[in-house]
């Protein structure tokens, strides 16, 4: 196997000076003590937290303070400026949601933590959500490192009511339910104060591998000796067929080329799986597009692939982050190579990246693969909350807490998830045979 490219991980763009705009949306809570309010309360009133909270509708108004803090701050990959200031451009300006950053601090003007937080509209409902939440697999704030020192989860509490009520006071900003997901237990070395709110688990859970330092160790730790003999010979096969090599992906024009293919590898298989096309919602192929050939996420953003001679065998879109490799999008060809598992000789170049660029866990991110258990060692909880603020609310929050629990159910079983898979799949051949058909006639 042959290697193109390096990788390494590294730092994040300077502050840039910016000029108010004086029609940005922001919202400031003084300090001063006052009685405790209830969700759906619209009341005015000053914080009971001793938390002074300032809220932005405007990321441009946020953007040199969160830059500067995510740099120190305890937060997940996705909580990075960039990645969710394209989210909000490609997607979330078109769809009608309002971002609501919450900046709060402490009476000395500390900051303590960000809430990247949103108004969004789904069917007859408006929802506080996390920004961009549909596209990170982890949602939470960002924490100043001495937060848990200076927040117990009463007073977190308080301010979580503070805000809330800051929101509600603003026409823009009001919402019926509060729909926060995939919220891990820990950021960075410190407990989720969210998790000091009324949550229920994730339908998915996430699974992370701890690498340690020699690639050879830790594939014979994971596989058997058959198996990586098995493996070899699947090797040997794919180079039957051309040159095989792990491509390190640089320069606009390549990155950009790889990820086309990519969505198309990917748009094939969900199809063959039944699954609704991941890349045919609005604006996720913009997003994708412009976040892998930002400069400014250049250290944190990984492509790659797997090329048989002329043959773009697999691919890989990944999130390099402090000691982690983050595992997003991946994908492999389905023509006659499939049949030799390049996305698995893929798999393990990456796993072998990640080890050689010094990173010690690599996370395959939320979703419960099979593929994923081989090689994690560590399951990652996620957890939601979910919250009334409207009658009209209360009734949707029913629903989609049943929901949920039935769908978490049937992940967390491997007899009732293999069978709503093979029907899943089945339904989508009887609907690609029905395509297929009605275009014969036309």
């Amino acid at each position: 196997m042959r290697h193109a490219g390096a990788g390494k991980s590294g730092a994040a763009d300077g502050p840039r000076a910016r000029r108010a705009d004086p029609s940005r949306e922001e919202l400031q809570l003084p300090l001063a003590p006052s009685p405790p309010i209830s969700v759906a309360s619209t009341r005015s009133s000053a914080p009971i937290s001793g938390i002074s909270l300032r809220v932005h509708s405007d990321l441009d108004e946020v953007r040199d303070e969160w830059k500067a803090f995510e740099q120190r701050a305890d937060r997940t990959v996705f909580q990075t400026f960039d990645w969710l200031a394209a989210w909000q451009r490609e997607i979330g300006a078109k769809s009608g949601t309002i971002p609501a950053i919450v900046l709060g601090r402490e009476a000395g003007g500390e900051l303590l933590f960000i809430l990247q937080l949103a108004v969004e509209t789904r069917g007859m409902a408006r929802r506080l959500t996390w920004l961009g939440w549909q596209l990170c697999d982890y949602n939470a704030p960002l924490l100043a490192e001495q937060f848990s020192d200076r927040m117990s989860a009463e007073r977190f509490v308080l301010a979580w009511q503070d805000v809330i009520q800051l929101l509600r006071g603003n026409p823009r900003l009001r919402f019926d339910l509060i729909d926060l997901q995939k919220m891990p237990e820990a950021i960075g070395a410190q407990r989720n104060p969210f998790l000091d709110l009324q949550v229920l688990p994730h339908p998915s859970g996430a699974y992370v591998a701890n690498l340690g330092g020699d690639w050879e160790a830790f594939y014979a730790a994971k596989r058997s000796a058959s198996t990586r003999k098995r493996e070899r010979r699947q090797l040997k096969h794919l180079a039957e067929h051309g040159d095989v090599r792990f491509v390190d992906v640089k320069g606009r024009d390549d990155i950009a080329a790889t990820l086309a293919t990519l969505m198309s590898q990917k748009s094939r298989a969900l199809a063959r799986m039944g699954v609704d096309d991941f890349f045919a919602k609005p604006g996720r192929r913009d997003f994708f597009n412009a976040v892998v050939t930002d400069p400014a996420l250049q250290d944190v953003i990984h492509v790659s692939r797997l090329d048989v001679g002329s043959t773009v065998a697999a691919t890989n879109v990944g999130l390099r982050f402090r000691d982690c490799y983050y595992l997003i999008l991946s994908s492999y060809d389905d023509g006659e190579l499939s049949r030799f598992g390049p996305g698995r000789a893929h798999l393990q170049e990456l796993l072998q990246y990640a080890i050689r660029c010094g990173f010690r866990h690599f996370d395959f991110t939320v979703g419960d693969e099979p593929y994923k258990h081989d090689w994690a060692d560590t399951e990652l909880k996620l957890y939601d909350h979910l919250a009334a603020a409207t009658a009209w609310g209360s009734l949707i929050m029913a629903t989609t807490t049943a929901f949920r629990r039935t769908k978490r159910v049937i992940k967390q079983s491997p007899v009732l998830w293999r069978a709503f898979s093979k029907a899943r799949a089945f339904a989508g051949l009887l609907g690609r045979r029905q395509d297929a058909k009605e275009n014969a006639t036309k």
